[in-house]
């Protein structure tokens, strides 16, 4: 599968999320960019914006295995992973599958479980696999957590997530509430249903989305492209405002994250603009403000926009970066 293909895939599939979700065009790209990069998702909204809807659309539109965890304060790890249960029949212990073991998993008011159950995701999330009781077992391919949390000063009783978890997340977005005009063809879609729910269909097989996640491997990223990625991660290190800045492992993820938003563009190579389009969903959340930022009403988002204004902006050679190296 080229580039060209896949970015005609992927319009089929946004097209198919769109008829069932009213939301901005480029978060519903975000979210499908960081399928494309493997990764997983974090949705920040108030209730009824649609973040249960997306998830499930996404998975409909793709071909995928849906799951929905509730998450609440005394939901415990084996309520997510599976635990072993005693067969009489056989007379030993059998693995009973938790809701993990989906394509889709969403992770509903992740900051509403404890701290414990909440890193019952971590090994899921980076390895695709969980280990209950010594024993490992693998997740289903493709694996994506599409996680969703109200904003943690408007909640009570919520475990604001750690740095560690957070990081996991390739990307956090948030859907917003619609324009006018989205919430009059909300309502006008209402009324040409029958049902209280919308849905998508399917727009690609499983096997389709893994030749899809295979083209951004191939997408060219030139060394001052490259650069320009490692100087807006370490301006967020250098920052007085942060008490932590990007991770290596968001250095990597901002890299995969501008593949897959140049594939999605039609492309075979990466411009500094993929770069900054992505930066603020990849980078925002990683970022650890300090006390007398907080005080200063400063926000993450604040940090990543100043550093795309303040860090200069390469040239790309096209013609070279339109020749795929071996």
């Amino acid at each position: 599968m080229d580039v060209d293909q896949t970015g005609r895939i992927a319009d089929d599939v946004l097209a198919e999320v769109s008829n069932a979700v009213i939301a901005d065009e480029s978060v519903l790209e975000t979210i499908l960019a960081g399928v494309l990069s493997r990764g997983h998702v974090l949705l920040e909204d108030v209730p009824g914006t649609g973040k249960t809807l997306t998830a499930r659309s996404f998975a409909d539109a793709l071909d995928l295995s849906f799951s929905r965890i509730q998450f609440t304060p005394d939901l415990l790890p084996a309520d997510v992973t599976g635990t072993y249960v005693f067969d009489e029949q056989e007379g030993d212990f059998e693995f009973n599958e938790g809701p993990i073991f989906a394509n889709v998993v969403l992770a509903d008011e992740i900051n509403r479980a404890s701290p414990k159950t909440q890193a019952a995701l971590l090994e899921a999330m980076e390895e695709a696999q969980v280990t209950v009781d010594g024993d490992t077992f693998q997740l289903p391919d493709p694996f994506v957590v599409i996680a969703t949390q109200n904003p943690v000063e408007q909640g009570e009783g919520t475990f604001p997530l750690p740095e560690a978890q957070q990081d996991r997340f390739l990307v956090k977005t948030s859907l917003g509430y619609p324009q006018t005009e989205g919430s009059v063809e909300m309502l006008l879609r209402r009324g040409d249903r029958d049902s209280q729910h919308p849905s998508a269909q399917r727009a690609v097989g499983q096997d389709g989305l893994r030749k899809m996640q295979a083209v951004p491997e191939r997408v060219v990223v030139e060394e001052d492209v490259v650069r320009y990625a490692v100087d807006l991660v370490e301006a967020t290190r250098e920052d007085s405002r942060l008490s932590v800045g990007v991770s290596p492992r968001g250095n990597v993820r901002l890299y995969e994250m501008a593949r897959s938003w140049a594939v999605l563009d039609g492309r075979e190579y990466v411009t500094p603009g993929d770069l900054k389009a992505v930066a603020e969903p990849v980078l925002a959340h990683r970022l650890v403000l300090t006390p007398d930022a907080r005080v200063n009403d400063v926000t993450k988002r604040d940090v990543v926009r100043d550093v795309l204004a303040d860090v200069p902006v390469p040239r790309v050679n096209r013609e070279t970066a339109r020749t795929p190296t071996t």
